[in-house]
């Protein structure tokens, strides 16, 4: 865990079609060296290609002794026990009921302990850690990509339960105009209410805002509506939450030029008083966020809920 007398979490971030890694210096809050190392992952490969992915990008790295490691990746998964659930989600199916823990203590030099954390939590918890929510007691972290990955944190614990919180904590279990808040936000989502609106074979989403900054108006409609309505959805929650920032990241906070204005109005727009006073902003370290809240959790000495340890799920 130390490099000199500096302590040090090896950690990766785990996708859908690449994994990261990197060295956490725990006492400046950022990467050892400002580095970061990538490797193609093919979420639909076997266990076996990708365990082989996620130990070709962990050998980028120095090894620590003992070498200690945090692991972020999407659920369904057994954070505590380190084994896949997926199944039927579009990625890792081949990990369902593997033993990625064992797979990497086996694989890994020198390791001591490896963590499991959701990506979504460590994305909020690194940006609350060392970026755009630093200094808030209660924040709100949602990821725009493919879905929409979210946390709610009040005191770096990302909390399940409580006023305004969606089930599990889990803003995709939302619902729009009778129909699941993905329906309406997400990737596929845009895409199709572009081709909706123009009668096009839709571009990706990239393209889209491209068009909607020069001038297209469908392009920029599409937008203004997906976003109000993502606002319109997350007013009710926050009001009764009452977090005083929203971090937004993924691939579509790219746009945030055109995801900023339609958020907040549509947040606003059901409960001015209570949600007019949040901060609404992208993140500061979007590429290195869940690497660092994935190191934060492995070491935070913060009890839970519950009165147990900070450990490998964070979660109450």
């Amino acid at each position: 865990m130390n490099s000199g007398d500096r302590p040090v979490v090896s950690v990766m971030e785990v996708g859908g079609t690449h994994v990261t890694a990197a060295s956490v210096d725990i006492e400046t809050r950022g990467l050892r060296f400002g580095e970061a190392f990538r490797e193609a992952l093919d979420g639909n490969g076997s266990a076996a290609d990708i365990l082989s992915a996620l130990v070709r990008c962990a050998a980028h790295l120095p090894v620590q002794s003992p070498n200690r490691w945090a692991v972020a990746l999407p659920g369904p998964f057994d954070y505590e026990r380190g084994i896949g659930q997926y199944e039927g989600v579009g990625k890792f199916d081949a990990l369902r009921g593997f033993d990625l823990r064992a797979a990497l203590t086996a694989s890994l030099p020198d390791v001591a302990d490896i963590s499991f954390c959701n990506d979504a939590d460590a994305f909020v918890l690194g940006e609350w850690w060392a970026g755009a929510a630093r200094g808030h007691r209660t924040a709100v972290g949602i990821t725009l990509g493919t879905g929409v990955g979210s946390c709610f944190l009040r005191d770096g614990r990302a909390l399940r339960h409580g006023p305004g919180i969606p089930p599990e904590g889990r803003v995709h279990t939302l619902r729009y105009a009778d129909k699941p808040l993905e329906e309406t936000v997400s990737r596929h989502a845009l895409r199709r209410a572009y081709a909706a609106a123009t009668g096009e074979v839709p571009p990706d989403v990239r393209e889209i805002a491209q068009r909607a900054r020069q001038g297209d108006r469908a392009a920029a409609g599409v937008f203004a509506e997906t976003f109000g309505a993502l606002g319109r959805v997350l007013g009710p929650p926050f009001a009764a939450f009452e977090p005083t920032v929203l971090v937004v990241g993924g691939s579509i906070a790219r746009a945030w030029d055109l995801v900023a204005e339609p958020l907040r109005a549509g947040l606003t727009e059901t409960d001015p008083a209570r949600t007019g006073s949040i901060v609404i902003t992208s993140a500061q370290c979007p590429a290195e966020a869940a690497l660092l809240g994935a190191a934060y959790l492995a070491t935070a000495p913060v009890a839970t809920a519950s009165g147990e340890p900070r450990g490998r799920t964070r979660s109450s």
